[in-house]
């Protein structure tokens, strides 16, 4: 047996913490706020994506950044056997589109109820409100950590589970990233990922909490095409959201950070330019004696039609019988191309999860223990990885987390 520090109690933490004592280690979790899962309480709008039911190339292509690192992990602890072990700990689960797998009860709680049960039946020594703020090594091995309080904890090994930096009202304040550098570790830039994104035009105000489903993003840098996406998005005060927009910002945040970026959207994906004239056509010889603003109620959303007036150029009260060939051809290519001007994006306090951390060239992929300390492991978001939406990031916590808590060797 093994005495094994788990600091931070949120996904990653939990899971090892489980998977260490199910191996008959003694474990201590430390968690500086006053509740597990902080975090976890709030994924999914609430629901808790738990992971996504794909297959493993799926699996793997849906990680962002080093998803070559995760190979080891993942079929280490797959997404089935993660969802294995919720319904084992009395957690039904259930698929939804896009094979993201969510509780039946749409709980986060439960699922946070289930790992609290389960680590009290194993002795998991938790410890909230207790705050870790220095990790001590000792000839290359782990030594000990610090508390706030000015407590030692010594140990035979420690798992860095602290998270990231977003959402810092649920405690992630970057507190590993430090841990992990003060130990020799190299750090990979951080910024905010699968976040929404500011917009320089106006129009977009007008538009805000509408939503749009089934409709094409592309993001441009000049004529290069750096994204590219179907399916849902939202117009916000500030600019864009939704999931396609989300996922865009894991790709062109880097890019956003010193320059304006180009995003168009294709309202209508499922037609070419030449089908729509024809479409659009239709709708004006059965709207040919209405003016042009009251001829375009099948083609948008209500909310969207003066926007799309505005933009068109065309004078709202022209008669649609008048208008040209060559201003209904223009408005037909505003439909499939509609654009503005990416200028940033939201901070920290918005995005899903951080981009950058620990790097994984100095992490070995098996065991997730330190190249460069013994008995010192990290798992979950702290490390340099990310996944776009859909329950890839908590399965990136779980199976990272299981490698850790597995991998302790006996004392």
């Amino acid at each position: 047996m093994s005495k094994v520090l788990v600091i931070g109690g949120g996904a990653a933490g939990m899971f090892a913490a489980i998977t260490a004592a199910r191996n008959g280690h003694k474990v201590c979790l430390f968690e500086k706020n006053e509740r597990l899962g902080k975090k976890l309480f709030i994924t999914g709008k609430g629901r808790c994506n738990i992971t996504n039911a794909c297959d493993m190339e799926t699996l793997l292509s849906s990680v962002v950044s080093n998803p070559r690192f995760l190979y080891s992990s993942f079929y280490g602890c797959t997404n089935q056997e993660v969802i294995q072990f919720f319904e084992e700990l009395g957690v039904r689960t259930k698929i939804e589109r896009g094979e993201r797998v969510f509780p039946v009860s749409d709980h986060s709680s439960d699922v946070i109820r289930a790992m609290e049960k389960e680590m009290k039946r194993l002795k998991v020594q938790v410890r909230l409100k207790e705050e870790a703020v220095r990790i001590s090594v000792k000839n290359g091995e782990f030594s000990h950590a610090e508390l706030a309080c000015g407590e030692y904890i010594s140990g035979d090994a420690c798992i860095v589970a602290t998270g990231g930096l977003s959402y810092p009202s649920t405690g992630s304040t970057g507190d590993g990233y430090r841990f992990a550098s003060e130990c020799g570790h190299t750090l990979t830039p951080c910024m905010p990922s699968l976040v929404p994104m500011e917009v320089k035009e106006n129009w977009v105000r007008e538009l805000m909490g509408l939503s749009l489903r089934n409709v094409s993003a592309s993001i441009y840098q000049g004529k290069k095409r750096l994204y590219q996406e179907f399916g849902e998005m939202l117009f916000t005060h500030y600019g864009v959201s939704g999931p396609i927009i989300l996922s865009a910002s894991s790709f062109v945040g880097q890019k956003l950070k010193d320059r304006e970026l180009r995003l168009e959207i294709d309202l209508k994906p499922g037609l070419l330019e030449e089908q729509l004239d024809q479409r659009v056509r239709r709708d004006f010889e059965e709207n040919q004696n209405r003016q042009f603003k009251n001829a375009l109620g099948k083609l948008f959303p209500s909310k969207l039609l003066p926007v799309m007036v505005e933009l068109s150029g065309i004078p709202p009260e022209k008669k649609v019988n008048v208008i040209s060939k060559e201003e209904r051809q223009r408005f037909v290519h505003q439909i499939k191309h509609l654009t503005m001007t990416l200028t940033g994006l939201r901070d920290y306090n918005e995005a899903i999860i951080t981009r950058g951390g620990v790097k994984t060239k100095e992490i070995q992929p098996g065991t997730m223990e330190s190249k460069y300390v013994k008995g010192l492991y990290f798992a979950g978001e702290v490390l340099d990885l990310d996944a776009l939406t859909g329950g890839f990031n908590l399965q990136i916590a779980w199976s990272t987390g299981y490698a850790a808590g597995s991998s302790i060797p006996f004392v």
